[in-house]
């Protein structure tokens, strides 16, 4: 299917682009009044998660509502240890939570490396109606999280200012926190494989706990990991990593083979280039700046461009959208990244 709106491609793969591609991480629901009004009739965010044709619909809504430049399907990166044989549970208010976790290799013995289709079933029938519904508009991003993530959740059973039983696993019983990660990486590679069949143009890695790890596990128990992943995608298709905190992490990262990477709010885009090499990056407005008046969007929205330069980026946040955030400062943001970014590249020429 030829796509109307191929920009996100084209900037990911380093080509030249006649303006700035900008999505949000979160957009699909959250800060939308269409996509409250749905989850208000359902049991949880397990039952839209589970339900193509639904998950379908929140997709699309901030193609329509907010008019960026791809969507990413509607999902959440804890249903590979669910499909591995690990249940969560999202627990309103805060968060999710794991009944049972990860402690022994007895544990890890009993987990499955997932069958997609089998599985995940349900996602992938997302990104099928998703895709033939989109006819092309945009492109389609497919997402995981990276292993270390999940191995995080798994091991903790919930969320965690300091994932210290996580952590603890990589000290003490190091092996089995490898044969852990093994089978979330093969899982996820099937899985990612299968979001590519099902429809998705192109697939980003969610390393949202990558920050709380030292340097030296992070590239023995993480970067490596998301390397082979990486490296077992479709030549063709574009992949992106965004670690949130892992800024001492960008010489891993450029030996990754992924097209893009992802700043957090942090992260200067200036000091990251010359360490990445020819990589696109992506981000990276602090949420926060979208409390602000409209002008106040604008000018920080300006200045995140300016730092960035008029190629070579994907605009979006430095993380995802907060639930709280009024839609018209987001539309804001969008908009002044498609006309300041097609301004820039006028000077330019």
């Amino acid at each position: 299917m030829m796509l109307k709106n191929d920009l996100i491609l084209r900037a990911a793969r380093g080509e030249q682009t006649e303006r700035t591609p900008v999505w949000l991480m979160r957009q699909a629901g959250r800060i939308l009044p269409e996509y409250r009004a749905l989850r208000a009739k359902l049991s949880g965010f397990k039952e839209l998660v589970e339900t193509p044709d639904l998950a379908a619909e929140v997709t699309i809504q901030p193609i329509d509502a907010l008019d960026v430049d791809a969507a990413i399907i509607f999902s959440d990166i804890l249903v590979v240890p669910e499909a591995m044989g690990l249940t969560y549970e999202m627990v309103e208010a805060r968060g999710p939570l794991f009944p049972e976790t990860v402690k022994s290799a007895a544990d890890v013995a009993r987990l499955r490396v997932a069958d997609p289709e089998e599985h995940l079933g349900y996602v992938l029938e997302a990104l099928r109606v998703t895709k033939k519904a989109l006819n092309g508009r945009v492109p389609l991003i497919g997402f995981a999280g990276a292993p270390w993530t999940i191995l995080a959740y798994m091991v903790e059973g919930h969320g965690s200012k300091t994932f210290s039983k996580a952590r603890r696993m990589l000290f003490q019983e190091p092996e089995l926190a490898h044969a852990l990660l093994r089978k979330i990486t093969d899982t996820t590679i099937a899985y990612l494989r299968a979001q590519v069949e099902a429809g998705a143009s192109m697939l980003q890695i969610f390393d949202s706990w990558a920050g709380i790890l030292n340097p030296q596990h992070y590239h023995t128990f993480s970067a490596s990991y998301i390397g082979e992943i990486c490296a077992a995608m479709p030549a063709d298709i574009p992949v992106t990593v965004f670690a949130k905190g892992a800024y001492f992490a960008h010489e891993d990262f450029a030996q990754l083979p992924c097209r893009t990477i992802g700043l957090d709010w942090s992260e200067d885009p200036r000091k990251v280039r010359p360490l990445v090499g020819d990589k696109t990056l992506q981000g990276n407005l602090d949420p926060c700046a979208l409390y602000g008046s409209p002008e106040q969007v604008r000018a920080a929205t300006i200045e995140m461009l300016e730092r960035f330069g008029p190629q070579r980026h994907i605009a979006n946040l430095g993380h995802g959208v907060y639930p709280d955030t009024d839609p018209d400062r987001v539309r804001v943001f969008i908009d002044t990244v498609k006309e300041h970014s097609l301004r820039m590249r006028q000077d330019v020429g």
